[in-house]
């Protein structure tokens, strides 16, 4: 049995269905994780995320973590329950009106009084040690920021044998890509790094898709992007960056898309990003 089983029997389903129980004991579990006096700030984005948002909160309401931490809720002017259901499980959220991750992540960002902010996407699920492992990597000399790896849940249309073949060839390219260009392979679900930083900086609000990249890039001004590769940081998502039923179409997506020149590349931009699309395009 996976970490992660137990959390897949509500996600994807209406908020109607997800029992209130475990509504109730998340409420209890992330109450108590909350400080008034936080060391990291967890910041949880969402706009219409009412089927992927309770599972999310339930992982993180078991997090086992010894530094004292806040979250934070983002909603991006959702028109689902998205806010009610952030009431529900005791978050408290802002309401931001203008429509890009951007201004989400910016929205979370101002508001965090953690030393440390981290970014969690509310159709993703974290393991127990998650944000503790994190901040112990974090903290270390020369770290600016850190990522982790991701992985897909097994569904109807990619078995686990399947995913696991498509992760392998997967990390193994951005491994190295992550040697020149960290930025390239930093993923907003699984991204921390230096509050007072990232407020010089600020998130691109334009761009719909890239902006933790160029967080990620401007973070590489005062010091290293450290990938942590322990399997306990490994974070569960859903499907939004693999629509191929194929693994085989997936990967060949993947090298088509991307290219392999990027792999060996030090240009030090992020312009060029293929996920990159400007909020005017």
């Amino acid at each position: 049995m996976e970490w992660y089983d137990k959390f897949l029997s509500i996600y994807e389903k209406p908020y109607s269905e997800v029992p209130q129980a475990v509504v109730e004991e998340s409420r209890e579990r992330l109450a108590k994780l909350q400080s008034s006096e936080p060391l990291v700030s967890i910041v949880i984005v969402a706009y219409n995320e009412e089927r992927r948002l309770p599972a999310c909160l339930w992982s993180l309401s078991e997090q086992q973590c010894k530094y004292p931490i806040e979250f934070i809720g983002v909603d991006n002017e959702s028109k689902d329950r998205t806010a009610e259901i952030y009431q529900a499980f005791g978050v408290l959220y802002y309401t931001e009106h203008q429509h890009t991750c951007g201004y989400a992540r910016q929205c979370g960002l101002n508001q965090a009084k953690g030393r440390i902010t981290m970014c969690i996407d509310c159709d993703t699920m974290y393991p127990p040690h998650y944000i503790e492992l994190m901040v112990d990597n974090l903290q270390q000399p020369g770290i600016s920021a850190v990522a982790a790896m991701w992985s897909y849940y097994p569904n109807e249309d990619h078995s686990k044998l399947q995913m696991k073949m498509y992760e392998f060839f997967r990390d193994l390219y951005l491994r190295i890509q992550n040697i020149n260009r960290p930025e390239l392979t930093v993923r907003g679900l699984a991204f921390g790094y230096y509050t007072e930083n990232a407020l010089k900086e600020g998130y691109r609000v334009e761009l719909l898709r890239g902006e933790d990249g160029s967080m990620a890039l401007s973070m590489k001004k005062y010091g290293k992007i450290k990938f942590v590769y322990d399997k306990r940081c490994r974070v569960i998502t859903g499907y939004g960056g693999l629509k191929e039923k194929s693994i085989l179409a997936a990967m060949w997506h993947r090298l088509k898309f991307y290219g392999v020149g990027r792999l060996f590349s030090k240009t030090d931009h992020y312009e060029d990003a293929p996920d990159n699309f400007l909020k005017n395009k």
